[in-house]
């Protein structure tokens, strides 16, 4: 039986040094029945929007140099753990990868969604390629999972955010506990899957590995998600942004759910619900300091987490104000209009407000996205927005809290509930 599923992230395996501590990591835990789930390395997502960009935007040549940066950092890697000791045939399988990448870079007369997941997906293919051929160098038996034949997304995927079929998921990952060998290491990708004729690939939307481990810990039964970060723990903000953040040592699903569902940048919001409807606590370990008690996310009691205000940032916001042609009310037929139209583009809200005459609501920046929401309203209803805003969060307010980030700023929206501030600032 597989009991632990342990989460790496692009960060935790960015270069040489980060997979020889991935290493010795796993090789202190490598007899407690583990499944790994791996982020592609470093910022290599990022790199390869860019590749796809260039091959789609403007020509082969642009394309090609991205295409060779990329290639070009991963062999960096390569030489760093193995130094002229790669296996002829480890240097064959890579450079495979590489050329079904630049295959499928041609097809620029594809949707884009669906180029980018058949596209983006290799980043974690190359990256768990490289880890699975350093532990088993390093006396650590690993066994690579392909995980578009065991993340199943439903027949018509929303491609870029896919959802799995938990059915077929289930059916096919469960099977993992049946083949397990104790002793070897599982080893998988994060962020990707497939569809249910094995034809496609899908990705399960930006840092969707945390959802991936979630998945896989639920069909398993597993007892534990452990996700690696560069941090000591849950944070209170982030640390990049804000002095004197606290250490958040326990809270409860309900509480990681409302953090990540507002932004919080260390847990996708997908993560916390299959395992809360298994009792499967998820802890957030430090891979710096790995000897450090991690945070614990669990079905426990509110320990203190209502005495510390959290806060959250998201950058990159549009803000769209909707109101009626005709004047009528924002009643719940235009509500009703509108939302079917931000569910079909899978637009998700990160603020919302209504009023009489008009529905305001924050999202994440998306010209294309924002483009068809005009276009799909502008006979009943007259968009305007406001881009390039931040969304500021406060979770367990109290007043005065927001005094210090919100100076020099325009408040364009405010709005609060009994333990949640928002602020859309530009």
């Amino acid at each position: 039986m597989i009991k632990k599923i342990y989460k790496f992230g692009g960060a935790s395996v960015k270069d040489a040094e980060a997979v020889r501590n991935l290493a010795d990591i796993v090789k202190q835990h490598k007899d407690e029945d583990i499944l790994l789930v791996v982020s592609a390395m470093g910022k290599t997502t990022n790199m390869l929007e860019k590749v796809l960009a260039n091959f789609r935007e403007h020509d082969g040549n642009l394309g090609m140099e991205a295409l060779h940066e990329v290639i070009a950092y991963h062999d960096s890697i390569i030489q760093g753990l193995f130094g002229d000791d790669a296996t002829p045939a480890f240097g064959e399988s890579i450079a495979t990868l590489f050329i079904e990448l630049w295959e499928k870079l041609q097809k620029t007369d594809q949707p884009y969604d669906y180029q980018y997941d058949q596209t983006v997906c290799y980043g974690e293919l190359i990256s768990t390629s490289i880890i699975q051929e350093y532990l088993n160098k390093s006396d650590i038996p690993t066994r690579w999972l392909d995980a578009r034949k065991y993340v199943i997304s439903d027949i018509e995927p929303t491609f870029r955010a896919a959802n799995p079929d938990w059915d077929e998921t289930r059916l096919k990952i469960s099977k993992l506990n049946d083949e397990h060998i104790r002793g070897i290491v599982c080893l998988t990708q994060g962020f990707i899957g497939g569809t249910p004729d094995g034809k496609h690939s899908v990705t399960l939307g930006r840092e969707g590995s945390d959802f991936t481990a979630a998945i896989f810990a639920n069909c398993l039964d597993a007892e534990e998600v452990t996700i690696w970060k560069d941090v000591d723990g849950l944070l209170n903000a982030d640390p990049k942004r804000f002095d004197d953040t606290v250490l958040l040592p326990h809270i409860p699903y309900s509480e990681a759910i409302e953090l990540a569902f507002y932004g919080a940048t260390i847990i996708h919001p997908k993560t916390i619900k299959p395992l809360q409807n298994k009792g499967i606590t998820l802890k957030v370990q430090s891979f710096l300091n790995p000897d450090h008690e991690p945070s614990v996310i669990d079905g426990g009691h509110r320990r203190n987490d209502e005495s510390i205000p959290s806060y959250i940032v998201k950058d990159n916001q549009t803000l769209v104000s909707i109101s009626p042609r005709d004047y009528s009310f924002m009643d719940e037929s235009n509500l009703k209009t509108i939302f079917a139209v931000c569910a079909d583009l899978n637009l998700h809200a990160n603020m919302i407000q209504t009023s009489a005459l008009m529905l305001s609501f924050c999202f994440d920046s998306n010209e294309q996205k924002l483009r068809q929401l005009r276009v799909s309203l502008k006979d009943n209803f007259s968009v305007k927005y406001n881009d390039g805003l931040q969304l500021f969060t406060i979770r367990h307010y109290q007043e005065g809290l927001e005094s210090d980030f919100i100076k020099g700023k325009k408040v364009l929206v405010k709005q609060g509930s009994r333990s949640t501030m928002q602020f859309v600032l530009s």
